[in-house]
């Protein structure tokens, strides 16, 4: 799994605390039901990528805003655990961090969610100059705007490349995307006017971003290539709980670019992304031999 030597990855976004649940069926209203398992994590897009970054044995770096409210102390253990380095954008608030609670459809894999982002913790600026010291890939996944702004057009005078987890379309985005190398976006991430995946894809290209796929879940992910559109097929597996695989793809594929082509690169992280639908939350598949 493992290039030549260990890379340094920074990767910019949401931090949560997630509380996700085992159960028979999401509850309907009014109606209590008992877990068979539950799981405690740090949560979002950008952390569950640098977590998975740093599983493939590499120095993960994420940047966000975490704080010191009394439930920090679960983030920065799973954190710690995982061997990511926090850089806080907010070290002095004690804002609670945001949380998302996930039931987790025991047959089927399927989660119901119930989260805040970080619309509520949002920063204009950050103080870490010298951040980009020696990091070799950068990934934003635009929870935090500004500051993933700011870290795009640093990382493109330094000729560091940058990937986006276009898990859905936010505002400001397209502040960001003319510095942005590979936009690796969901079915669910539609820019301004998009309703498909051509559109999607068009709307990408006008920005000059070289390297572009949307991957679909199961269904095999398509990705564009000197103005065509490919297709890469995902391993078929029983899906125990595909919460996190979308980041969990972002951030193996952080680590495949570094040293392989664009498609393989994708199809390495879907392999990845595939083992971790085959685990109960998204740190225990990290556990899984082979």
């Amino acid at each position: 799994m493992k290039g030549d030597r260990t890379y340094r990855g920074l990767f910019v976004g949401l931090v949560t605390v997630d509380f996700v649940y085992l159960a028979t069926s999401a509850p309907k209203s009014n109606q209590k039901i008992v877990a068979s398992d539950y799981t405690v994590s740090a949560g979002g897009p950008a952390t569950n990528a640098a977590a998975t970054f740093s599983y493939l044995g590499n120095e993960a770096n994420l940047l966000g805003v975490v704080g010191t409210h009394s439930t920090t102390e679960l983030i920065k253990a799973d954190l710690a655990n995982c061997r990511v380095k926090l850089w806080d954008l907010a070290l002095n608030t004690t804002q609670v961090p945001p949380v998302s609670s996930v039931i987790i459809t025991q047959e089927t894999g399927e989660r119901a969610v119930v989260s805040i982002n970080a619309v509520k913790t949002q920063v204009s600026n950050h103080a870490y100059t010298d951040i980009l010291s020696n990091i070799d890939i950068v990934l934003i996944d635009g929870h935090q705007i500004a500051v993933g702004n700011a870290i795009a057009r640093q990382a493109k005078i330094k000729n560091i490349p940058v990937v986006i987890d276009g898990g859905s379309w936010k505002q400001g985005f397209e502040d960001i995307l003319p510095n942005v190398d590979y936009a690796i976006c969901s079915a669910n991430f539609h820019p301004p006017n998009c309703n498909n995946s051509e559109q999607v894809f068009a709307y990408l290209s006008a920005f000059g971003i070289p390297h572009i796929a949307i991957t679909h879940g199961e269904q095999p992910i398509q990705y564009l290539s000197k103005n065509k559109i490919y297709t890469i097929d995902v391993p078929t597996v029983k899906i125990i709980d595909s919460l996190g695989a979308g980041d969990i793809f972002h951030g193996a594929f952080c680590h495949f670019i570094l040293f392989k082509s664009f498609v393989e690169a994708l199809a390495e992280a879907s392999l990845i992304a595939a083992v971790s639908c085959q685990a109960f939350g998204t740190r225990r598949w990290m556990n899984i031999k082979g």
